[in-house]
């Protein structure tokens, strides 16, 4: 089997000394977070997707859920303090965070924004997330994402 490569989010929870479980799913095929969830065997509601949005002052916001769930942008814009939400253009993204779109980590942005994790992560033992690049998932605590970055928690996804 091939060795794992260490992303740039896996080096800094290293270096932070946070313990983390990394996934690949690389070649599997899974292009959705929930196929990359059923690959690694994992339950979608413990698989995060990272989203990034602007609001209307401009600023950017970060957005962490469920893979198979929906950000609800009236409740984003809530929790961020904003008048409304969009998402931000996919050719924007890489310029932005560094990060390409079904490879952005909360972890290791070109600049920290305000950040998001739907609040059904509280009950959560542990939570995966993308390792920065396609391919790669990283699973840690909550604690141990918050060791690494700010992030609060808020209801911020649509209604089943």
């Amino acid at each position: 089997m091939a060795k794992q490569e260490k992303t740039n989010v896996m080096r800094t929870l290293e270096r932070l000394k946070i313990p983390f479980r990394e996934h690949c799913y690389a070649g599997s095929g899974a292009i959705s977070g929930v196929e990359v969830a059923a690959f690694l065997g994992q339950d979608p509601a413990c698989t995060f997707k990272t989203l990034v949005t602007v609001g209307k002052s401009r600023n950017h916001y970060v957005f962490m859920i469920p893979v198979a769930e929906e950000l609800d942008l009236k409740k984003a814009a809530a929790a961020a303090g904003e008048k409304a939400l969009e998402m931000l253009p996919a050719r924007e993204l890489l310029p932005l965070t560094g990060y390409v779109h079904g490879g952005c980590s909360p972890i290791g942005m070109k600049k920290q924004f305000a950040t998001f994790i739907h609040s059904t992560a509280e009950n959560l033992d542990t939570i995966m997330f993308s390792a920065g690049k396609i391919g790669y998932q990283v699973e840690c605590t909550l604690e141990g994402l918050r060791r690494a970055i700010r992030v609060e928690s808020a209801d911020v996804t649509v209604a089943g």
